[in-house]
């Protein structure tokens, strides 16, 4: 059992990766990690992300950023504009995005509002999240949502792949005016993408932030299991 808080999500991700160094199997059961948001970090995380990148591109695995965005996708999203531009923007490009077969099975943020609903309908997660708030209902139970689909990922395949992402939650503080995103992970691959997975994590709470009024202040990731599944070889230059 660990947790680790941190100003900066290279902080935090250098920190998880010693901890799985040191530990049996290079698993740490469970992780628990808070990053408190501001912009000390910054610097710090532009060079550990370019340095990752290049580790992760020599090992043939997703970029950073390209695993953030499954999250939550970035660069579609205009804070000026009305978030509904987000969610059509979004959906012309997912046929594109289901052409790549990482893909196949989806993506976190097409799961979050596209979740199968009522008569054939999509049920938006995020969009009821924000409506709820904005219209007074601060009940934490409702402000959650989950790319998880019962029946289709809930199968008896030795090894799935998607979702690990498993519940993404939205505290408000109503008193500060601040918002925790938390998210949960039964099993969290450590080197090719919890990075990615704090910094989509991070763009997903601002987003929800901004349409509820509120200030991202802290990022949560709570793993059941987080485990570093690269030789230490490949890890221990990107935190020594």
């Amino acid at each position: 059992m660990a947790e680790i808080i941190a100003t900066s999500i290279a902080e935090a991700w250098t920190g998880a990766v010693r901890i799985a160094l040191d530990s049996r199997k290079h698993e740490v059961v469970p992780l628990t990690v808070v990053v408190e948001l501001n912009d000390d970090g910054a610097e710090l995380n532009r060079r550990l992300e370019k340095r990752l990148d290049k580790t992760l591109e020599r090992n043939r695995k997703q970029s950073v950023r390209t695993v953030a965005r499954t999250i939550f996708p970035n660069g579609l999203w205009n804070p000026s504009s009305p978030r509904q531009q987000l969610y059509e923007r979004y959906r012309k490009i997912l046929p594109k995005l289901h052409h790549y077969s990482q893909n196949r099975r989806g993506l976190y943020f097409e799961r979050m509002i596209t979740q199968p609903g009522k008569a054939g309908q999509d049920f938006n997660q995020l969009e009821h999240v924000i409506t709820a708030y904005n219209s007074g209902t601060h009940r934490r139970t409702t402000l959650q949502a989950t790319p998880l689909i019962p029946w289709r990922d809930l199968n008896r395949a030795t090894r799935l792949g998607f979702p690990c992402l498993q519940q993404v939650a939205f505290l408000p503080d109503c008193a500060t005016g601040t918002l925790t995103v938390l998210g949960f992970y039964p099993l969290h691959h450590l080197f090719e993408r919890a990075y990615g997975n704090y910094l989509g994590l991070v763009w997903l709470g601002s987003f929800m932030a901004h349409e509820m009024s509120l200030r991202l202040t802290r990022m949560m990731c709570v793993a059941a299991v987080a485990k570093l599944e690269v030789p230490a070889r490949v890890a221990r230059p990107l935190v020594e």
